[in-house]
């Protein structure tokens, strides 16, 4: 699913890169990319994606943590839990809610 978002995204900036049908185009393709993501769906759909992604990373996280033990050094540790620690204040880097 992330190659096919990811090609479509390319396509949509080759073309407009690419077009001839000049700035009243450019306009329109923006105007209805804006009006996409500000869609109350496509947020749900893209926050859910976002939580379940923290959940599963979590889920790993405990996985492996479990079978490396204290064999992961000190400073590799300390880093691990200090970005888990920022992601817990209710916001992420993409401005998205633990919600």
């Amino acid at each position: 699913m992330r190659y096919r978002l990811t090609f479509i995204a390319g396509l949509a900036l080759g073309y407009v890169i690419g077009t001839r049908a000049g700035r009243e185009r450019y306009e329109q393709l923006k105007k209805s990319a804006r009006q996409f993501a500000q869609n109350p769906a496509v947020r749900n759909t893209a926050e859910s994606a976002a939580q379940s992604g923290r959940d599963l990373a979590g889920k790993a996280y405990h996985a492996v943590s479990d079978k490396v033990g204290d064999k992961v050094p000190a400073s590799v540790a300390d880093r691990v839990r200090s970005l888990r620690d920022r992601g817990q204040n209710g916001e992420d880097d993409w401005g998205t809610t633990n919600t």
